[in-house]
Formats: structure tokens, sequence, C-alpha cells
């Protein structure tokens, strides 16, 4: 594939130019020239007023029998025999999909001695699920992972698959889709199905997060995507379903795998966990100096929560990337969350929207975070904290 530029028909006007996001198009003698720095996304194309820009599709070798594929998959996502919340609001999610689709949903169960967490997963909205045990697989390991789940595939022949954007999900999907010959969309935020083509509308963002992009995979199997935890609600759980469990022979030997795990260390601070805490407290530039984050440390400490930071925050050095919510950090959900001297920027709104209640401190109120919060307070928040903590420590202290 690539994009052509017709000197003849090219006017030289420079609209290519400045609509090219990776800067790759330059003017030469009054005529607009491709650089190597083009990825064939297609911008100019859509931008030349005269049509002198094509891009030139190449024709597809690929040769897949998609009427074998079927039914939606969910990668479930076990440590230490506890189901991960991402994985049980994929099950929601993918329930969607499947039915959508007229298809089934399975869950997809790795690790040794794992076939209780079954019953949870069918509660979850699953119809099947395949279950490899095997005592190489009771430690997540990016090569026994990878080889038994390619394999699944290969057999059963999925159509859609589901995997949680988290440090496991991240490193083991874009393997498996590698192994099996598919694309794969990574940090999805919303899902959907295409009304025109029938196929999974994966949402994500592009361009650091200043743009939404929707990709479709139509001309390979299966359709995978890796999704932020926290993106969608957990489904209500119903222990009275059940399911058929499919169970398979893992073909992963322990000389297979390259990696040994020596130790597992815990590591928890006030900052661990954002994706899975039920109180979020989170700064903006409105704290005026990183100093000043105390104050939301020690709020989040005497609520039990976690804290978090704005991109402005992250951006200017003052809390490192992983407290960071919004397109380009965290998504979260909690049950409560604090948005301190935060403006309400679209990018960081777009992380935090889901969470069961939203407090927004700041002294301006016309900050557009007071269009999403549940309970605002104008104030400098330099104030507001130090009395929300000592009202809140005389709570818990009854």
């Amino acid at each position: 594939m690539a994009v052509i530029i017709d000197k003849e028909e090219c006017i030289g006007c420079s609209a290519c130019i400045s609509s090219c996001p990776f800067g790759a198009m330059v003017m030469e003698d009054g005529k607009a020239c491709i650089t190597d720095a083009c990825t064939v996304c297609g911008a100019c194309v859509d931008a030349c007023p005269v049509g002198a820009i094509t891009k030139e599709a190449q024709a597809s070798s690929i040769k897949i029998d998609k009427e074998a594929y079927t039914d939606v998959w969910v990668f479930i996502e076990q440590v230490e025999g506890e189901i991960r919340n991402v994985s049980h609001e994929l099950l929601g999610e993918g329930r969607k999909l499947a039915d959508a689709k007229g298809q089934k949903l399975a869950g997809v169960l790795i690790g040794d001695g794992v076939e209780a967490l079954a019953k949870q997963v069918f509660a979850s909205g699953a119809d099947k699920v395949y279950l490899i045990e095997a005592p190489e697989l009771k430690q997540y390991s990016t090569d026994g992972y990878t080889a038994v789940f390619t394999d699944l595939i290969n057999t059963y022949k999925p159509s859609v698959i589901l995997i949680g954007a988290t440090n496991d999900g991240r490193d083991l999907g874009p393997r498996v889709a590698c192994r099996v010959g598919t694309g794969l969309t990574a940090d999805c935020t919303d899902l959907g199905i295409d009304e025109q083509t029938g196929l999974v509308a994966w949402t994500r963002p592009a361009f650091g997060g200043n743009i939404m992009a929707t990709i479709l995979c139509p001309e390979h199997r299966p359709q995978m995507g890796t999704v932020r935890p926290k993106v969608f609600k957990r489904p209500e759980q119903d222990s009275a379903r059940s399911g058929e469990i499919v169970r398979v022979a893992s073909k992963v030997r322990s000389q297979d795998i390259r990696t040994k795990l020596l130790d597992l260390v815990k590591v928890c601070t006030t900052s661990c966990n954002l994706e899975e805490a039920e109180v979020i407290v989170s700064g903006g530039r409105g704290m005026c100096k990183p100093e000043n984050f105390c104050l939301i440390e020690e709020l989040a400490n005497v609520l039990g929560g976690v804290v978090g930071a704005s991109r402005a925050v992250v951006d200017a050095g003052w809390k490192p990337h992983f407290h960071q919510v919004g397109q380009t950090g965290k998504t979260v959900g909690p049950k409560v969350y604090f948005a301190c001297g935060i403006s309400g920027a679209i990018q960081h709104v777009a992380g935090m929207s889901s969470s069961d209640v939203v407090i927004a401190i700041n002294k301006d109120a016309d900050a557009p975070i007071f269009k999403v919060a549940d309970y605002g307070v104008i104030g400098d928040v330099m104030e507001v904290l130090p009395a929300l903590i000592e009202e809140f420590k005389k709570v818990k202290a009854c």
C-alpha cells in the first residue's frame, strides 16, 4: 500500500502539509512530496482539494474461510486463584457482542487447579469455558500461555477475542495475534458492532489521546483486542447459570518456558492498584506545586483510597506516569472519585467518567469538571482539603 502524488494535478496549495499528523509532507519546487516518515494514514488524500493524492491499495492475497470462525472468547486472567475484575467486565461486554452476532460466549481459563473458577465465569455470562490446566501454567509465563492460547485458537477458531489491557494481557495479546496471523487493537476504551459490516468496532485513543479512532479487522480472524480495565461495569453475577467445560490438554513442557519465577515480591503503596481501587483522590495543576500533593496522599490514606493525577501533573514531573488517570493513563471506575484542582479536560474525563460518584473541588465555578461531578465544592483546594481531612478523621474516630 502506498500514497501517490500526481505531480501534474498538484497545484501546490500546501493543504496536505498541514493535514499530515506525522510531518511527512514537504514542498519541493512548488509541488507536494512524501518523505520516509509517511505511515500511509491517508490524511493527505482527504485533504487534497483537487484529488492529486491517491492511496494505492495492495491486492490482498489472504484466503481465510471466515465462516469457520465463530463465537466470542474472553481471556480469563487469574492471579493466585482470583479472577481479575477486568475479566468479569469483558465477559459482560462479550455477552452483548455474542448476542448481537448470534454466537456463544466462552471464557479461556488457563492455570493449575483453577477449575473451580469456571462457576464465576458462567455467572458473569459465559456459555462455555475452555479449561487448560498443567503445573507449568500455575504462574503466568509468556512462553507457556502464548503456546497454549495459540494452539487453542488454531483448533477451535473463535471469531472475536477480548483480553484485558493489564501487564499480562498486553504481553500475551500481541504475541498470540502474531502467531495466528491476525491484527490486534490495543488499549480499547469502547466496543461495538459496525452496522455495515457486522465486524467488531474497536475504539481507542490515537495521536496522544487527541482523537478517538475506530478500527475494524475485515480480512483476518480472529478479531482481537485488549481492553482497559474499568471501561465497562462488572455484570451482576447469576449463580444459577451453568455451562459447558471443555477440557483441553496442554502441550507445553517445562523446558519450553525460558523464564523461571524465583520469587514474587508484593509492593503496596497509596499509588498501587489504581484500576481496582474503590476510592481515588486525584490532583491536578490546581494543587500549585508538587509538595502540596501531601494533602492528596493524606486524604487518600484516611479514606483507604489511592492517589491519582491528571496528565498535566505527570507532564510537569510532579507524579510518575502510573498515577495518571485519563485516555493516555489509567481508565478507572471507583465508587468515589475526588477531582482536586482538576479542570476537567476531555482526556481526563474519559478516564474517570464511569466512576459511581464524582466529587470535584475547584475555585473556578465554570470548570468543565463540574459538568460531570455529582458533588462540587467551589473554593481553594488548599483550604478545602485540610477541612475535609479533618472531618473524615472525626467520622472515623466515632
